[in-house]
């Protein structure tokens, strides 16, 4: 298991569990004023909100998850990597530059869209030069399909906010891809089976990008 370690492996699959159930329990705590389906899940860890703290631990959580499994999953390319650690960093920031009670704020918006942008990315960066001999989540051609439908998820929530629409419910789905992908990545790594001529292993080196 030298091309993805022991802790990829428990941060990835850990990942989509501390989303789905952090942003679910600071849901509860926030009561019935918070609705789900028109506002982001970032205004639960604005500062004058009950869920903050909740919210804040999940985000802290989640960042942490995404630089565990960017240093262990080793078959990646390094660009990748960077990418989804980056992508993790960004997630921790927002606890230090959160969401207002009213309006906007460049801030965070700026570190939400660098963000968004790295973990949309990284499936592109991480992709294997040839579309074969690789594991299948690092092939081009499903890295490409997921990075576009991820852009494509952007375009949706954007144009949901704009329009008062259900934002929400388009910013879980593109956050729940973000925080998946990485698991099917890994998985495709571990059931792996190098053919003859492929160098025998998934360490960086011949097929994969520098």
């Amino acid at each position: 298991m030298g091309h993805v370690t022991w802790w990829a492996v428990l941060s990835s699959g850990s990942a989509p569990v501390l989303l789905l159930g952090g942003s679910t329990t600071a849901a509860v705590v926030e009561g019935p004023d918070y609705n789900p389906v028109k506002q982001t899940i970032s205004v639960l860890a604005a500062d004058n909100q009950e869920a903050y703290w909740a919210l804040t631990a999940t985000l802290l959580a989640l960042g942490l998850c995404h630089l565990a499994t960017a240093a262990g999953l080793r078959a990646a390319a390094l660009a990748g990597r960077l990418a989804l650690g980056g992508g993790g960093v960004a997630a921790m920031l927002l606890a230090v530059f959160p969401a207002p009670a009213t309006g906007g704020s460049l801030s965070h918006g700026s570190v939400v869209t660098v963000g968004f942008a790295l973990l949309a990315l990284w499936p592109v960066l991480a992709a294997w030069r040839r579309p074969a001999g690789g594991p299948w989540g690092l092939r081009p051609a499903p890295s490409w399909a997921v990075t576009g439908l991820m852009l494509l998820g952007a375009a949706w929530f954007v144009v949901e906010n704009q329009r008062h629409g259900p934002a929400g419910v388009a910013e879980r789905v593109v956050t729940a891809a973000t925080a998946v992908w990485p698991v099917v990545v890994v998985i495709s790594c571990l059931r792996h089976r190098p053919s003859a001529g492929t160098g025998g292993g998934l360490g960086p080196g011949p097929g994969v990008r520098a």
